[in-house]
């Protein structure tokens, strides 16, 4: 196994960050151009979102294929050849002719995207001892949120230059260059046992997976915390792009600076939990996110920067331990308890706009502040149930005999 900060652990590490970090670029570049492209195409904020929402959506659907799939062949080939295919999909986007061509190719980019975030933590878990993996988990999704970061950065200032065109352009040749470093930096699994595929015992993983109390904690908690978190991001674009803020899509893209907050958040997540232990500091990133939502009702744009940022941090708190929770308590087929962890992630996500578009049409943002905090209570109250069942393990742990 591979010890944490060696260097076998740094370049793969490395390696999966810069994976991650280009999945993310693909997946949320389009987010700052919503408010443009939604007067371009005639339709409503909820039509428009949908280009999130359908990549989110069947990136959660390629989750349950590569997860399964990755625990029979291997998971070095899924990573390489999706992420490949990933800039295939936005070189294409930049030559869509029509909104219904973008709907569909960004549900074929999503399909393709979930390849690498579907089995790159159950490789760190074949491949690193514990601590290794717990630090790695943090990188790799602060990874996450810089690639998150740069997709809507470099979308909004490749768009202010030459349209949408300019900004899927730009990311496709990025993410084909780093493909390139990836695959030469991603080592070979050592440790890796493949099981013969087999549909009814991959149905049976998933089953023993969602009848386990304490996974299925984890994987609520996920989704409904990113179902919160990503739309809002939707949402405060075209809050700050009508009055009084007005603000073009370069700027907007440069909002989801504030996803730096995540960042740290995910990459101090390892340090804390050890000690606090994982379930407190999951409770505590809910109630920060929660706090973070109740500053962005403020109507000063650099208070609703600062709300959004302390949202990222504590989102990604929880993100980060929720994920690494799964990887410790899956009782086998790790690859599919950790895809089937970010197929209720990114349902979530794409249903967010779902839920949260009544609430904008009936106040605003302060209706979209009051939704997420009904949901956000419900994950807080489950953030504290893991916290009981941690207290009870420990407390029958010391009680055992010697």
């Amino acid at each position: 196994m591979i010890e944490a900060n060696t260097r076998a652990w740094w370049r793969a590490t490395f390696a999966l960050c810069l994976g991650s970090f280009l999945v993310f670029i693909n997946l949320y570049a389009p987010q700052p151009l919503l408010p443009g492209l939604k007067e371009t195409y005639g339709v409503s904020t909820l039509g428009v979102s949908l280009l999130m929402s359908v990549a989110t959506l069947s990136l959660a659907l390629a989750l349950l294929v590569f997860g399964p799939l990755s625990d029979a062949i291997g998971r070095e080939g899924i990573m390489r050849i999706t992420l490949l295919l990933a800039g295939g999909c936005s070189l294409a986007l930049a030559f869509a002719p029509t909104f219904e061509t973008l709907l569909a190719l960004r549900l074929v980019q999503g399909f393709v995207l979930g390849g690498l975030p579907a089995v790159a933590i159950a490789w760190m878990g074949d491949e690193f001892n514990k601590p290794a993996l717990l630090s790695a988990v943090g990188l790799y999704i602060g990874a996450n949120s810089l690639g998150g970061i740069s997709g809507r950065v470099v979308g909004g200032a490749a768009a202010d230059i030459g349209g949408p065109t300019a900004a899927f352009l730009t990311v496709g040749v990025l993410t084909l260059v780093g493909c390139a470093v990836f695959w030469r930096l991603l080592p070979n699994s050592q440790a890796f046992r493949p099981q013969r595929f087999q549909l009814r015992v991959a149905l049976g993983d998933l089953a023993g997976h969602l009848r386990n109390p304490i996974l299925l904690a984890a994987y609520a908690l996920g989704g409904i915390n990113f179902l919160i978190f990503i739309n809002q991001y939707s949402y405060i674009t075209f809050r700050l792009a009508g009055a009084p803020y007005q603000l073009a899509a370069s700027s907007l893209g440069l909002v989801f600076l504030t996803y730096l907050g995540g960042t740290v958040g995910s990459t101090l997540s390892g340090r804390l939990a050890q000690r606090f232990s994982p379930a407190t500091c999951m409770s505590l990133g809910v109630a920060i996110l929660m706090l973070g939502t109740a500053i962005t009702l403020a109507n000063f744009l650099w208070l609703i920067i600062l709300g959004l940022t302390v949202n990222a941090f504590g989102f990604f708190l929880a993100h980060s331990l929720a994920s690494s929770w799964v990887g410790r308590h899956a009782q086998g087929a790790r690859g599919s308890a950790s895809a089937l962890y970010l197929v209720f992630y990114y349902v979530g996500a794409s249903l967010g706009g779902f839920w949260l578009e009544p609430f904008w049409q009936w106040a605003g943002w302060q209706g979209v502040a009051l939704g997420s905090w009904l949901l956000l209570g419900v994950t807080l109250v489950v953030a504290l149930g893991l916290r009981r069942f941690e207290r009870r393990a420990v407390q029958a742990g010391s009680a055992a005999p010697r």
